[in-house]
């Protein structure tokens, strides 16, 4: 640390730099944290979890008996001063007793991208709500025709306002905010899909995994996918030779002794008479009526290739939109290339992703730690060498979703056991807690000091 400092004052290292080094180390330390709070409003599991991307500081949280909670992550309700622990109690919730509220357990939440006014849910009562953060009522519900698993808005979309929403029907649906109707929908899973994410780079692009263990490339703006990904696919694909077919033939077929291609003796196309050449006929042009070309994303939806061996339950992109990571009841993460849809076999050491709803994963604001959920616990992975950095442990029931603040490098985690926790690096030594200690330092000393006085 102190190195670096030094660094920065003569120039050796730039500011930018220095920062990101301690981002990261902080990060690389983190812990249950000893002085925040998340006092939770919820009487059942806590199924997903975001922060606002606007002001990184409003933690929307769903949970499993229907309600939707709002807590502020920067201003505590209130300070214990016995145990000096700031407590965080919820702004408001929403449940089954507001009209429209959702009446069976809330899957999925997403803040709108650019604004905190508003926020969309999702639920197994087959709804999604658009609510008023402001009036806690709501806007806009959309009828689905099963449960609804997964939710997704792209934070950089500039022309639509599309709210992708994946159920445990295989088709994909995407609907409009601004008409209150579902556009589209697209198809090619072939079981309920789980998770969905929008691309880092591109508003046009959406991420989907299924129930099937496929995941999905799509251009909302076609009819079919782009792309599948396949487990098994890896390998950079050799490059074909220079040379062609016949000249590897004619290189077979010379003799021993020759030195160079230009020596063979090539063989002499035969010449026609004019007359003789078949001219082609205008019939032969006609297009048959009868076949129909096919869009080129439709030729994918056949296609079987699986990216797990089991559903799929969370997608996450790196913070450069370049990687994709996965997660599956099969118990294995992965991580792809997204430009060619290929697994970068990185070896990730097990976890335990036994569950029959969607997770979440998150990843630190430089994509060096990925934090997944396995089980009680939350384990925290180096990126690029799949090693275990850390494994979090501090709930009773089974870990379902995570969310990182990048601002403050706090993680935030919801699990079965109704509690939402807080995992943050060590505090610094305030100038309060400096002057408390040689205070009771000094108080210890004279209540060992005896009676006896020369």
């Amino acid at each position: 640390m102190w190195r670096g400092l030094r660094g920065r004052e003569v120039g050796a290292t730039r500011p930018r730099s220095l920062a990101t080094h301690v981002r990261a180390d902080r990060v690389r330390q983190i812990n249950l944290s000893g002085h925040k709070e998340i006092v939770s409003a919820h009487n059942s599991g806590i199924n997903s979890l975001q922060i606002d991307c606007t002001e990184a500081r409003y933690l929307l949280a769903g949970a499993a008996d229907g309600s939707v909670g709002v807590y502020d992550t920067q201003q505590p309700t209130f300070m214990d001063s016995a145990i000096k622990v700031a407590k965080h109690e919820a702004l408001f919730t929403v449940d089954k007793s507001v009209p429209q509220g959702h009446i069976y357990s809330v899957t999925c939440v997403q803040w709108y991208p650019v604004d905190t006014g508003l926020f969309v849910t999702g639920s197994f009562d087959k709804k999604i709500n658009l609510w008023d953060t402001n009036t806690h009522q709501v806007e806009l519900q959309f009828e689905m025709p099963e449960k609804v698993h997964a939710i997704a808005m792209s934070s950089i979309a500039a022309t639509h306002m599309l709210v992708a929403a994946g159920t445990e029907d295989v088709r994909i649906r995407l609907c409009d905010l601004a008409s209150g109707a579902c556009t589209h929908t697209l198809s090619g899973h072939r079981d309920g899909v789980w998770a969905l994410q929008w691309s880092a780079t591109s508003e046009w692009v959406l991420y989907s995994g299924g129930c099937d263990g496929a995941i999905r490339f799509w251009d909302i703006r076609r009819a079919g996918c782009f792309q599948v990904l396949d487990q098994n696919r890896s390998q950079i694909e050799r490059r074909s030779n220079v040379t062609s077919s016949t000249q590897r033939q004619e290189l077979a077929s010379a003799p021993v002794g020759s030195s160079s291609t230009s020596e063979m003796q090539r063989p002499v196309a035969k010449r026609t008479k004019p007359s003789t050449v078949s001219k082609p006929s205008k019939i032969a042009k006609i297009k048959d009526p009868g076949v129909r070309r096919s869009h080129p994303g439709m030729t994918l939806a056949n296609d079987r290739s699986t990216a797990h061996h089991g559903s799929v339950t969370a997608l996450q992109t790196s913070d450069d939109g370049l990687n994709l990571f996965s997660a599956g009841t099969d118990s294995r993460v992965r991580l792809w290339d997204i430009e060619s849809g290929r697994n970068t076999l990185v070896n990730y050491e097990a976890t335990k992703i036994r569950t029959h709803q969607g997770t979440q994963l998150a990843v630190s604001m430089d994509s060096s730690l990925l934090f997944v959920p396995s089980a009680h616990s939350l384990q925290t992975y180096d990126v690029w060498s799949g090693r275990m950095h850390s494994k979090l442990v501090g709930h009773y029931g089974n870990v379902n979703c995570c969310a990182f603040l990048a601002e403050d490098q706090e993680l935030y985690t919801g699990s079965s056991d109704r509690q939402i926790l807080v995992w943050s690096p060590p505090k610094s030594v305030t100038v309060e807690d400096q002057e408390e200690v040689p205070k009771a330092g000094v108080a210890a000393v004279c209540e060992d000091e005896d009676a006896w006085s020369d």
